[in-house]
C-alpha cells in the first residue's frame, strides 16, 4: 500500500510515517499544502493522511483538488479539533474519513488499511491464495497452515501480488505500491526481494515469473 503523510508538524509526521512502514506501508511524507498537491500530481497513492490546517495550501484544499482529479486516493483528514461540525465540514468537502488529534496509532492504522480496502475492488480482510494466508491487520503469513516470518518489504510485496488475484504485477507497479519515492527505480531491488520472498515461502515455488511482464501468484 502507497501512503502520503501531509502533516505540518514534523514529528508526528516523522513518527506516523515511522510506524506505517513498520506495517510494510510505502509512505511518503511531506510537510504543506503545495508540497502534497505536487506528490499527488505525480504519484499514486491509496490513500493520504491529511492534517487540515496546514501552511501555504489547507488541507481542505488538497482534499477537494483529490476529488476534482477523479483520483481512487481516499483521504483520512486530521485535526486538533474534536468538533462534531468540524467533522461533517471535512466529510462533506470529501474526506473519506475523519480521526481526531490526539489519536491511538493502533486506530490510525486500522483506519488506513481500511480506506486502502476501498481503493480497489472489494477483498475479504484475510487474503488467500495457492495455499497461502495472509492476513494484513496481523501481519501474518502462513502457508500450508505453517507460519512465514517476512520482512516489511517481502510482506508488502506479497501483498501486491496476493491483491491482484492471479494477475500479472509488473516491476514497476511492485516498486510503485511497496517502495518510497526515495527508492531508485534503477536498482535491482524487486527482483531481489521476489528472490529472497519465493525462498521463505518454500517449495513448490507460488510466485511465477511472467518473462517481459512481472510477477504473478
Amino acid at each position: 500500500m502507497r501512503v502520503l503523510v501531509v502533516e505540518d508538524e514534523q514529528l508526528l509526521a516523522d513518527a506516523v510515517a515511522t510506524g506505517l512502514r513498520r506495517e510494510a506501508m510505502a509512505v511518503d511524507v511531506v510537510y504543506d499544502g503545495a508540497a502534497a498537491l505536487e506528490r499527488i500530481g505525480v504519484n499514486d497513492y491509496d490513500v493520504v493522511v491529511l492534517d487540515r490546517d496546514l501552511p501555504l495550501v489547507h488541507g481542505d484544499d488538497v482534499c477537494r483538488k483529490i476529488v476534482e482529479l477523479g483520483m481512487p486516493t481516499r483521504v483520512l483528514m486530521l485535526t486538533a479539533s474534536g468538533d462534531v461540525s468540524d467533522r461533517v465540514e471535512g466529510l462533506e468537502i470529501g474526506a473519506d474519513d475523519y480521526l481526531p488529534k490526539p489519536f491511538a496509532f493502533s486506530e490510525l492504522i486500522a483506519r488506513v488499511r481500511a480506506l486502502g480496502r476501498r481503493t480497489s475492488v472489494p477483498l475479504p480482510p484475510v487474503l488467500e491464495r495457492a495455499g497461502i494466508k495472509l492476513d494484513p491487520n496481523r501481519r501474518e503469513v502462513f502457508r500450508d497452515g505453517e507460519e512465514v516470518q517476512l520482512a516489511p518489504k517481502e510482506f508488502a510485496v506479497l501483498e501486491v501480488l496476493m491483491r491482484s488475484e492471479g494477475a500479472v504485477v509488473s516491476a514497476e507497479q511492485l516498486l510503485e505500491k511497496a517502495w518510497d519515492e526515495n527508492t531508485d527505480p534503477f536498482t535491482n531491488v524487486v527482483r531481489v526481494t521476489v528472490m529472497t520472498l519465493r525462498r521463505k515461502l518454500g517449495e513448490p515455488p507460488v510466485i511465477v515469473t511472467v518473462p517481459g511482464s512481472g510477477y504473478r501468484i
